[in-house]
């Protein structure tokens, strides 16, 4: 969930990827069955996971950088429990077709584009979590009006619908980032992060300050939060039967600091992308 203005400094730390898995398609891991078995009825046998860097695991693993195996949605990591690994218990067909397209940074802008190269892989089954960086910005008038941002996640899924009009849609909730400030404020090395590095600035700026204005400016990123979580849902409604919405269940979860990662205590560490897969899972595909 960083800003754009991040990603070039990410770049630099490319060199540890190797250590993370790497970002893109699934691949076998130890827990995988030997034998194939019959397949579960219902669970599909490709996915495509798009959105931000929360999907794309960034500092999940032992670097600053995306870690795409431990990702809660597309990550190969037996510990995470992603919804990969939990598809693939009941339908050996989706062994390594697992896609991750998601890039730290994308805002809902970026949606259309993972949209597009997704359509290109023809998977039966969509993830999507975006949308914090629309709120994380410089200020709070630089946030992404609501409108705007429906505009943006409505042109996604529309793409999706046309071009793969059989594929299940998950949309996830944005998590709750004022939460996060509740947990972290207090937090010494949190708060010297948030404050040196940027992190999330319109809500996370001067962490531990008490003052009227700082706490007025982070009520109105949570409202906007909220706003946006609105347009998700009614976006997934009007995509029709084959989006389902989390209701709200990522935005619910309380996370404490000990799963956020120790580089930026702003993404979720390995237990808090397992904690994501969880609590987002749909169960039986039956929509």
């Amino acid at each position: 969930m960083i800003r754009r203005w991040h990603v070039a400094a990410l770049a630099l730390l490319a060199v540890f990827a190797l250590a993370c898995g790497g970002a893109g398609r699934a691949t076998p891991g130890a827990s995988d069955k030997p034998e194939p078995t019959k397949p579960a009825a219902g669970y599909p046998a490709s996915m495509v996971a798009l959105g931000d860097s929360i999907t794309a695991g960034l500092g999940a693993c032992l670097a600053y950088v995306a870690c795409a195996r431990n990702s809660w949605s597309t990550g190969d990591n037996a510990a995470i429990q992603s919804h990969y690994q939990r598809i693939l218990e009941k339908n050996d067909r989706i062994k390594g077709d697992a896609d991750n397209l998601a890039t730290p940074g994308a805002e809902a802008d970026a949606l259309d584009g993972q949209a597009r190269r997704a359509v290109d892989l023809k998977p039966q089954y969509v993830t999507i979590l975006i949308g914090a960086n629309d709120a994380c910005a410089r200020t709070v008038d630089a946030m992404t009006p609501v409108d705007t941002f429906r505009e943006q996640i409505d042109e996604g899924l529309t793409r999706l619908r046309k071009g793969l009009p059989k594929a299940r849609v998950l949309v996830v909730s944005i998590p709750d980032l004022y939460r996060l400030w509740q947990v972290g404020r207090e937090n010494e090395k949190a708060a010297e992060i948030w404050s040196r590095g940027g992190i999330c600035p319109s809500m996370l700026a001067d962490p531990t300050s008490t003052a009227d204005a700082d706490q007025e400016r982070r009520e109105r990123v949570r409202d906007r939060i909220d706003d946006y979580n609105t347009q998700l849902r009614q976006a997934c409604r009007a995509y029709g039967d084959r989006c389902r919405w989390d209701g709200g269940a990522a935005h619910r979860v309380r996370f404490d600091i000990d799963q956020l990662n120790k580089f930026d205590y702003f993404h979720p560490n390995a237990e808090g992308q397992k904690e994501l897969a969880d609590v987002v899972y749909p169960g039986r595909f039956t929509w």
